[in-house]
């Protein structure tokens, strides 16, 4: 362990209720029943690394306001709690969503394309848009994955300063957003931010030193088959 180091575990919702065709953005569809169950599964997991790493959970477990991260967070704190570890609150935050598609939100792939080819002031979007580390819809209150995960990259920075050393502090959030945040705090090249995806709820730990130096610390990324469609 690290002198001074604080540690965070970056873990993906469970599977949960997803609209065919529509990007895996900010859909307000709960867990399915897997999901709910891998959450508790990864409660254990995180008792079992908090154990042997010798770490102590801090209090506060962050997660989106996306229904499928909240239960999920919920989930674990509900599980860490009944194995005798203290979970004070689950605390949501708009600063670890999904990319936002603006007005866009929730329609289909096709649908979108629909609209942007219904409109004079746009060109149509590049093949494999959805997928697009740099792309961002031409609409009102829409993001690129970069720019989701240089504002995941903010707050795991302003979270992480304000920790104290040795306690591991758990993020609920989202595959895609943590990926391109990975990259923004070092920890992922950008030809590994396709290459690699998230399982769902299982924690990937990261330390973190003052100097804002982050590391890989424990758990593994999800390798993608090359014939896998980013799906998160």
């Amino acid at each position: 362990m690290t002198e001074g180091a604080r540690y965070a575990a970056l873990i993906r919702h469970g599977a949960y209720h997803q609209q065919a065709g529509a990007p895996s953005a900010r859909q307000p569809h709960p867990l399915t029943d897997e999901g709910q169950a891998q959450a508790r599964t990864c409660a254990d997991l995180l008792a079992g690394l908090l154990d042997v790493h010798g770490l102590t959970l801090d209090p506060v477990v962050h997660c989106s306001m996306q229904l499928r991260a909240w239960q999920t967070a919920t989930g674990i704190a509900d599980r860490l709690a009944a194995l005798g570890l203290q979970v004070d609150e689950v605390r949501e935050t708009r600063a670890l969503a999904e990319r936002g598609l603006g007005s866009a939100a929730n329609l289909t792939v096709a649908q979108i394309e629909a609209v942007l080819a219904t409109d004079p002031r746009h060109d149509p979007p590049p093949p494999g848009w959805k997928s697009d580390s740099d792309y961002r819809l031409p609409l009102d209150g829409a993001e690129s994955l970069m720019e989701a995960g240089a504002r995941v990259a903010a707050h795991l920075r302003e979270t992480m300063a304000a920790a104290s050393p040795a306690r591991l502090t758990v993020f609920v959030g989202h595959g895609a957003s943590f990926r391109h945040a990975a990259h923004h705090l070092g920890l992922m090249s950008r030809d590994d931010i396709r290459r690699l995806s998230m399982f769902h709820a299982r924690p990937l730990l990261v330390c973190y030193t003052p100097r804002d130096s982050w590391r890989h610390f424990a758990g593994s990324w999800k390798v993608r088959p090359r014939s896998e469609e980013p799906a998160d």
